[in-house]
């Protein structure tokens, strides 16, 4: 198959190599640029944990003026690809919920339960919903910011227009809706291929645009995403 990945960078590179590595052909269209808020206000200290949903939220910190106090915190994240990243950025005490903000949030009442310190929660801007952990207090600091593509790649844009493209992975709500903004023009040839996505939240702007091939993964992870793609014999 000709599969379209619009994951932003770096994540992208890794889900392609997955995909070739099982034969398919990949072409990269990162719809969302991932920009750091290099100011972000942490607030006083101290903090019980660092919530993560996203790597993202990891990564932002890498040039955070305050790095190196949060790195002896204990980082519980919503899902390896976090877990992978926070420990990349020198967190050592890192445990991952293996599944969504719900799960998360159980997670850190499990461990956290009666902690007098906040939960640090290191948010992207646009999100799904807040999160809310029963019993404790979350301090949600935007440390990151996905901003949206305006029009496709040439390559990508050709690539639908003469219906080369089997399917499209999308890894976001957001990133959905990057990918309708720049097919406006040519809905019909967007909309055809297949549509794998992370998460019904993600597959529902689709459903609603018209596409009619459309794959939801089981969890909202790479693992399974990639499992409706390439299907175990």
């Amino acid at each position: 198959m000709r599969l379209l990945v619009t994951r932003p960078e770096p994540d992208n590179a890794r889900t392609a190599a997955a995909l070739r590595a099982k034969g398919h052909e990949v072409v990269l269209a990162p719809l969302l640029h991932i920009e750091p808020v290099t100011n972000a206000d942490l607030g006083v200290p101290p903090w019980a944990a660092i919530l993560l949903t996203s790597a993202n939220g990891a990564r932002a910190l890498a040039h955070h003026p305050r790095r190196a106090e949060l790195l002896a915190l204990p980082v519980l994240a919503v899902g390896r690809s976090s877990a992978e990243a926070a420990r990349a950025m020198g967190f050592a005490d890192v445990a991952s919920a293996d599944g969504d903000a719900g799960d998360l949030a159980r997670l850190a009442a499990r461990r956290f339960a009666g902690a007098p310190q906040p939960l640090l929660y290191l948010a992207g801007e646009d999100r799904s919903g807040e999160l809310a952990v029963p019993g404790l207090t979350v301090r949600i600091v935007v440390v990151y910011r996905a901003a949206k593509a305006e029009i496709f790649p040439t390559n990508v844009r050709t690539a639908l227009e003469q219906g080369s493209i089997d399917g499209v992975l999308h890894f976001s709500r957001r990133s959905v809706e990057s990918y309708l903004d720049c097919s406006r023009d040519l809905a019909g040839p967007a909309l055809k291929p297949v549509h794998y996505c992370l998460s019904a939240r993600a597959a529902e702007p689709l459903r609603l645009a018209g596409a009619s091939q459309i794959h939801v993964a089981l969890q909202p992870d790479e693992a399974s995403l990639l499992a409706l793609v390439m299907p175990k014999p």
